[in-house]
């Protein structure tokens, strides 16, 4: 009974390992916040871009429109009809809904790109390359600490 109990605690540990990683938890935070994102971006477009989107399209919510191929009666209440349509304006409401929250993570991650760039071009500025063997030195060095060549004045 002791090596199933063992192979059973050892499972639950890489279990518990696996579960603990950061990885995991970033993922789960990101789809997370990605959901609540998703939920921000689609009340922004149903409440101020379609309401000034269908001002200028005749017809009222343009989300609402549909393809009907035909009507069939309710089965629960014969004497109701049930249009079998095919729901256009929800598809393209979804694209729009893509389309907006793609565009708005681009330029998130732009940005963050951006700021990368900024810090890295700090960073490299603190250092310079030895024109005699190559090594990185700092800036202010006027001899180079690897070759002890002397080096010419930095500006």
């Amino acid at each position: 009974m002791r090596p199933s109990r063992a192979a059973a605690t050892g499972f639950m540990k890489d279990f518990q390992d696996f579960v603990m990683k950061g990885n995991i938890f970033d993922l789960a935070v990101g789809v997370i916040i990605g959901g609540a994102f998703g939920k921000i971006v689609s009340g922004f477009v149903e409440s101020i871009i379609m309401p000034i989107v269908s001002v200028f399209i005749p017809g009222g919510s343009w989300r609402e429109a549909k393809l009907v191929l035909g009507t069939i009666t309710d089965p629960k209440d014969p004497k109701k009809t049930v249009e079998n349509a095919i729901l256009i304006g929800q598809f393209l409401g979804g694209l729009l809904d893509f389309a907006i929250i793609a565009f708005v993570i681009f330029l998130m991650i732009r940005a963050l790109a951006k700021v990368k760039r900024k810090e890295e071009k700090i960073e490299a500025a603190d250092t310079k390359e030895c024109p005699y063997c190559l090594s990185t030195i700092p800036i202010a060095a006027s001899k180079c600490g690897y070759c002890t060549s002397e080096l010419p004045p930095t500006m």
